[in-house]
């Protein structure tokens, strides 16, 4: 039923439009004697919701969640409080530490083992061996 609008004469959509205005103005009529809107009329956008329902709807989500989980809130637990006279003793034991560091001894625990060193006769013979390999490739690319 419905053709291309290429195939369409100017004519005919001419009508085509007349016909859709006229439907357009009976509906409003209908509407009128019916004491109701039109089923066609164009619906607005979103609906927007306020922050209050936003809010109650996020508190009973958080409610319903912490039901399911068992727990109402997360306890806050107390800070742990440092007595005076620790405070002091620990604070007297820093300031020994870093005095001596400051002064060249160290408090800090024994250096860990270094890495295996290598002899001087090993490690030349270690370079030569590379060096052969190196220039085995090299000459191999040319």
């Amino acid at each position: 039923m419905i053709t291309s609008l290429l195939q369409i004469s100017p004519a005919q959509l001419r009508r085509a439009a007349n016909v859709k205005e006229q439907i357009v103005k009976l509906e409003k009529e209908l509407g009128a004697i019916l004491g109701s809107s039109p089923a066609t009329t164009p619906t607005k956008g979103p609906k927007k919701m306020s922050a209050a329902a936003r809010a109650r709807i996020s508190a009973a989500a958080k409610a319903r969640w912490a039901k399911i989980k068992g727990t109402a809130k997360p306890a806050v637990q107390p800070k742990q409080m440092m007595s005076a006279a620790a405070r002091a003793k620990l604070s007297a034991k820093l300031k020994a530490i870093w005095a001596k560091r400051k002064a060249g001894k160290k408090t800090a625990k024994p250096a860990a083992q270094s890495k295996q060193m290598m002899s001087a006769a090993a490690r030349a013979k270690l370079s030569a061996k590379m060096k052969a390999i190196w220039a085995k490739r090299k000459a191999g690319r040319k």
